[in-house]
């Protein structure tokens, strides 16, 4: 035997050896990933799932989804859109609920339509969603009587059919356009040979036209059935008391004699390299994309199939960082890229990179480097850096979930259990998931994800599509695929090399200030710290969030301050800073600077404020305000990056008018402020960043933003004062002050007054759009503002039921109104709805109606009462987000606002009246300060 020293290195060696060994027998990668046991499942013997899981975030509400394994891909080939037309036809009358019943149920107890109860439908699946509150005897009950309504009730009158055709055609027609005529182009061919292929669930406007009824009585009675449908609640219920109902409602289900088989479609994979150029005059940008050939894929089940998913998602965060890279340079090949795998089809994964490049000679050079990046991480894998540190992120995005484990809305619950249902997803419960990070993440080798990357060779055969405005000197087909193969040939490409970043934000620590007068609030529950250097700061410690702190800071100033000479500067002063970075970083650098850190802060301008935002978790709390203090102070000086900025920004909006709404919108204001140069920019063109000078733009930021005085800040969240004093004395303490007062300007724009009619013709889809506008001005209240806000939200139920339900004229739209009081003290009421061109007058003579009939009459009773109740039930909700509470501390200190009128808000909205809200729509509608613009398709102008 040959004698071996000893060593203390081999030693140390041999017990990481050991530990390293002993933590791989802790994990089997075979075992199976288990049920979260918090949530109860079950099966009924004719078939229907069930999913309950009790969860009191928020309180006293209740989260009901009826999800049905069935979409668009089950159609028959004369059914196409009837999945999604049976899933309008659930709101249509029920047996046990007369057409619109439900809806003016749901809100009569809290429930908006669209906002809150909706339902969307898929290629494989049709989910409706459906939120109680359940402070009231009976709404659960309810409930559970509309789902089961839903999963076997609807009635499908003919007369109801045909009424809704209409409603679905309006929503077709909301998506018609440039972008949706050439995904029709490319989404065939995406998908050939397989049913995916002409199964998009909007579905074809012919069919909806024209099909008999019976076809969609046959879809609904065919694949509604409780062998493919899951009831899912989630929220402030007993679990016992939620499956008594669940087997109450739906135990007497049946599955129809000789059903159809649920058969998954294919898809095939591609046989040879394929490229298409796809162009519309309407198009605003140039986008390449490669789609590689999908492949079989199933959810994880194992803890080994778990960890191939975390390596998946460690590449795809490597690429996606490097393509962020590129777009940092002086002068890069594309404004931005991604990459992700995902497929629309069920069961099938792909791998898709893309690219929006700045112009057509941009496109191949664009395109070169998307398939340059792809083609590096294949041969020459990752680095060691790269792979540190996205694991640092993917370690505080699990380790921030885990601390809030208790503080989960039900809403996030419901979502991971259908998906569940539908695909298998795993759903182990946040404890078991922070487990397998942190067992799994450290074991995870450069070598494991630089085979994964290799593997992608096993599917190499692509779609390559250019997809952008018509123009000259573009690629062929050919030329796309072309190009992706010289790059897959080339051998001169290099491996990536890492540069050393920074991790200390600040080089030089601040000089601390110090409070000088601390003050509490008994009714907010707050306490004021007044700090040497004329800022102040207010906390506010709540338990909303287990892990959770936000910030923001206010006071007046904004861009209302400059003129027209400098009205680009600064309106991009903040974009021009971040585009160069701050301190010693680029955006880049900082950004690698964080990683691993739940930590964000930024600088904001509005019209007649400055101020700052932020978020961290309570172990970043110092990182975010060192952030805050490094971005006030040291915005960084980059002539490359500057002018990489002007370029990209001037080539994204280079066709921006090209789209008939941006057109449209751009006319508008230009007519609504009669083409004063200081009216807010709606559609930024290319020549608005030709005037902006970095100097300026510089100088402007640091006037904001490098002088702190007066600013007042704010911190909400799971917060430890002690821990937070010293850091606010340090890192907002010592922000530089002089003591200057900063105030708000009134620039003078005011809208159009009388009456302005515009009509513009633009656009080849069959489509238009109403936009109205009603301003004025009057003294501002508190008062008056909630109920200008209450005419609103009338209007938006006279909406659904009168013009879209009654007349079939629209599928969305809707009005606001905001009362405000400054610069100037004046309301704004707007609406908007989308609609064809021959029901133009017919809608404006509906809403006409509507308007005046408010003025005249009020609300009535019920429909004032749906709308308090939404109120209540939204402020309910928003009364336990830090958010909200960050918000109003803000406002109150800058405008010093009641704050019985935030924390009784419940007594103010009870005290609205039919007269009190006819009194806010006699201010809004005799305004006779009216601007209503029409956008009408080109060619209706070309007939007339």
């Amino acid at each position: 035997m040959k004698y071996q020293p000893f060593s203390i290195k081999g030693l140390l060696i041999g017990f990481l050896l050991l530990a390293n060994l002993s933590m791989i027998a802790q994990v089997n990668l075979n075992e199976p990933i288990s049920v979260d046991p918090k949530v109860k499942t079950g099966r009924l013997s004719n078939g229907f799932t069930y999913y309950i899981r009790q969860n009191k975030k928020p309180e006293n509400k209740v989260e009901l989804r009826l999800v049905v394994n069935a979409g668009s891909i089950l159609e028959d080939d004369d059914q196409q859109g009837l999945a999604h037309m049976a899933e309008h036809m659930a709101f249509n009358g029920t047996k046990n609920f007369k057409k619109n019943d439900i809806v003016s149920f749901l809100q009569s107890i809290g429930v908006g339509f669209g906002n809150d109860l909706n339902a969307y439908t898929g290629f494989d699946e049709t989910v409706y969603m459906l939120p109680i509150p359940t402070d009231k005897p009976g709404n659960l009950e309810k409930g559970f009587q509309i789902l089961e309504d839903w999963a076997h009730n609807v009635t499908y009158n003919t007369d109801d059919i045909n009424d809704e055709r209409k409603v679905i055609l309006e929503e077709s027609r909301l998506g018609k356009g440039a972008e949706d005529r050439m995904f029709r182009q490319i989404y065939p061919r995406l998908f050939a040979g397989s049913k995916y292929a002409d199964r998009i669930p909007i579905g074809i406007d012919s069919i909806i036209r024209t099909y008999h009824p019976d076809l969609i009585r046959r879809f609904y009675k065919d694949w509604y059935r409780p062998d493919l449908m899951a009831a899912i609640i989630v929220g402030d219920v007993d679990p016992a008391t939620a499956e008594a109902m669940v087997k109450r409602h739906f135990s007497r289900l049946t599955n129809p004699a000789n059903e159809r088989r649920r058969i998954a479609a294919d898809v095939k994979p591609y046989t040879t390299n394929d490229g298409m150029v796809v162009t519309d005059k309407e198009a605003t940008n140039y986008m390449v994309n490669i789609a590689y050939s999908a492949f079989p894929s199933k959810e994880a089940q194992t803890v080994g199939e778990y960890e191939r998913e975390l390596i998946k998602n460690i590449f795809t965060s490597i690429l996606n960082q490097r393509l962020r890279d590129l777009t940092q340079q002086a002068n890069p090949p594309f404004l931005g890229a991604y990459n992700y795998f995902g497929s629309y089809a069920r069961n099938y994964d792909q791998f898709n990179a893309g690219a929006a490049v700045a112009t057509a000679a941009d496109v191949q050079k664009g395109l070169s480097a998307l398939a340059e990046e792809i083609e590096k991480i294949k041969r020459f894998g990752s680095t060691q850096a790269e792979l540190d540190r996205v694991k640092k992120m993917m370690e505080a995005g699990m380790e921030k979930a885990y601390n809030e484990r208790d503080k989960t809305e039900s809403s996030n619950y419901v979502e991971e259990y259908t998906r569940n249902f539908l695909t298998n997803e795993p759903i182990p419960g946040i404890a078991k998931e922070n487990a397998y990070y942190k067992e799994l993440l450290p074991l995870i080798s450069l070598k494991e994800v630089n085979d994964f990357a290799r593997s992608l060779q096993q599917h190499p055969n692509y779609l390559v599509t250019l997809t952008g405005p018509e123009a000259a000197g573009l690629p062929s087909a050919q030329g796309l695929v072309n190009t992706v193969a010289a790059v897959a040939s080339r051998t001169d490409l290099k491996a990536d090399e890492e540069k050393t970043v920074a991790t200390d934000l600040l080089t030089i620590q601040p000089m601390p200030g110090r409070i000088i007068k601390e003050t509490t609030d008994a009714k907010l529950g707050t306490k004021t710290w007044e700090l040497s250097n004329g800022t102040t700061v207010t906390i506010k410690k709540t338990d909303f969030k287990d892990d959770e702190i936000q910030m923001g800071g206010s006071r007046y100033g904004g861009t209302n301050e400059y003129g027209v000479a400098d009205k680009f500067n600064a309106q991009y002063a903040l974009a021009v800073v971040n585009a160069m970075g701050y301190g010693n970083f680029s955006p880049t650098d900082l950004q690698k600077a964080l990683a691993g850190k739940t930590v964000s802060a930024a600088a904001s301008m509005g019209a007649i404020t400055d101020g700052f935002s932020g978020s961290s978790g309570k172990k970043d709390l110092e990182t975010m305000l060192q952030l805050l203090y490094l971005k006030a102070t040291a915005p960084r000086i980059d002539t490359a990056l500057f002018h990489s900025f002007i370029r990209k920004n001037k080539a994204s909006v280079a066709f921006v008018l090209a789209d008939p709404q941006a057109s449209f919108v751009d006319t508008l204001i230009k007519t609504v402020y009669g083409n004063n140069p200081l009216a807010p920019v709606a559609v930024p063109r290319p020549e608005y960043f030709d005037q902006i000078n970095m100097e300026r733009a510089v100088q402007i930021y640091k006037e904001h933003f490098g002088d702190a005085s007066g600013m007042q800040f704010a911190f909400v969240g799971s917060i430890d004062e002690a821990v937070l004093k010293p850091l606010v004395e340090k890192y907002i303490g010592g922000l530089p002050a002089t003591g200057k007062k900063f105030r708000f300007r009134d620039n003078g724009v005011r809208p159009a007054k009388g009456r302005v009619d515009l009509t513009v013709y633009k656009g080849a889809a069959e489509k238009s759009l109403i936009l109205e506008m009603i301003s004025g001005e009057t003294a501002y209240d508190q008062d008056l503002a909630l109920n200008m806000r209450a005419v609103s939200e009338v209007l938006n139920i006279r909406i659904i039921e009168e013009l879209r339900e009654k007349i079939q004229g629209i599928y969305a739209g809707g009005t606001s109104a905001r009362l405000e009081q400054y610069p100037y003290p004046h309301f704004t009421f707007f609406a908007q709805l989308p609609t064809g061109p021959s029901a133009v007058d017919t809608l404006l003579k509906a809403m006409s109606a509507e308007t005046s009939n408010i003025k005249t009459n009020g609300p009535s009773a019920g429909n004032l009462d749906k709308v308090k109740q939404q109120m209540l039930e939204h402020n309910k909700v928003a009364m336990q987000q830090n958010g909200t509470w960050l918000n109003y501390i803000l406002e109150t200190r800058l405008e010093k606002k009641d704050a019985d009128r935030f924390l009784n808000s419940a007594k103010y909205i009870n005290s609205l009246t039919p007269e009190s809200v006819k009194k806010a729509a006699q201010t809004i509608f005799s305004s006779g300060n009216i601007v209503t613009a029409i956008l009408q398709p080109a060619k209706k102008q070309d007939s007339k």
